[in-house]
């Protein structure tokens, strides 16, 4: 099991000079990581920019910089690399670009200076047939689970909820299984599990928050509007077919600061996750 990567994640000094910032790097780590945790390798691209530029470079858009017959000619030879790799290896997961580049851009990419075209970059686009996710999406996957953990089909579901995602190469901090139980909430120890969880919350990439009841766990509720207040991304999950109202299902709060999901099943996808682009 392998996947393709632009090969600016591996080593970033191959970009073009003065584009990369601590967010990219930061973003490019967590992908290697993320493989690594889960055993999956990674193969770098040929790097087309680098090969017919070399480096240092400028930074430039496509347009009166790449679009020449002996860019062309290049990407004909990495294509040609690549697709070999492939008859030998079988077809990897998918391919991790990088917005914004001319050549490995998965969703967008500079064509001029002040023309950004939707779609993949012109290295890319030569691969049709293999999915591809951006890289500052694949860098999402350290995800806290909120959600009521009082009762034995709680926990259960929550289980089998967390193992559903953790099949998709995320990383899933589960309350229940770190000491938040009734043997462990005593005075003493109160403190620390608000603390330990906090932290948690605060390195998440994403929530996934249970909100199933006639009203959502006050627990899972404040967890929900702490990552809304940070700015990291909330799916909520809620099975539960009870309506609060006409337009609403539990609380416009929760339901207005998340994407609501009725199924399990549709989490990963909503979740982007790369077993399912």
């Amino acid at each position: 099991m392998y996947v393709l990567v632009s090969p600016c994640i591996c080593d970033p000094s191959l970009r073009a000079d003065g584009i990369t910032h601590e967010e990219d790097l930061r973003a490019f780590q967590a992908a290697l990581d993320r493989c690594s945790r889960f055993g999956v390798e990674v193969v770098p691209l040929p790097c087309p920019e680098t090969i017919y530029l070399g480096t240092p470079r400028r930074p430039g858009p496509y347009r009166g910089r790449l679009d020449t017959p002996g860019f062309a000619a290049v990407c004909d030879e990495a294509e040609r690399k690549v697709r070999d790799l492939i008859a030998r290896r079988g077809p990897p997961v998918c391919i991790v670009g990088v917005n914004s580049s001319p050549a490995c851009g998965v969703d967008r990419w500079y064509e001029t200076h002040e023309f950004r075209r939707d779609g993949r970059g012109a290295f890319l686009a030569r691969f049709p047939d293999i999915p591809a996710i951006d890289v500052m999406d694949f860098a999402r996957y350290r995800v806290y689970f909120a959600a009521p953990l009082f009762t034995a089909a709680e926990r259960d579901f929550n289980r089998l909820v967390a193992g559903l995602i953790e099949a998709h190469w995320f990383s899933v901090h589960l309350p229940q299984d770190t000491g938040d139980s009734s043997a462990e909430r005593m005075a003493d120890h109160t403190r620390a599990i608000y603390d330990h969880n906090l932290e948690a919350l605060a390195q998440a990439d994403l929530i996934v928050a249970v909100i199933d009841g006639a009203d959502a766990d006050s627990g899972t509720a404040w967890e929900m509007g702490y990552a809304s207040a940070m700015g990291i991304p909330v799916i909520a999950l809620r099975t539960d077919f009870r309506h609060a109202g006409r337009h609403e299902r539990v609380n416009l709060m929760l339901e207005e600061s998340s994407v609501v999901t009725g199924s399990a099943d549709h989490l990963p996808s909503l979740m982007k996750s790369p077993l399912t682009i």
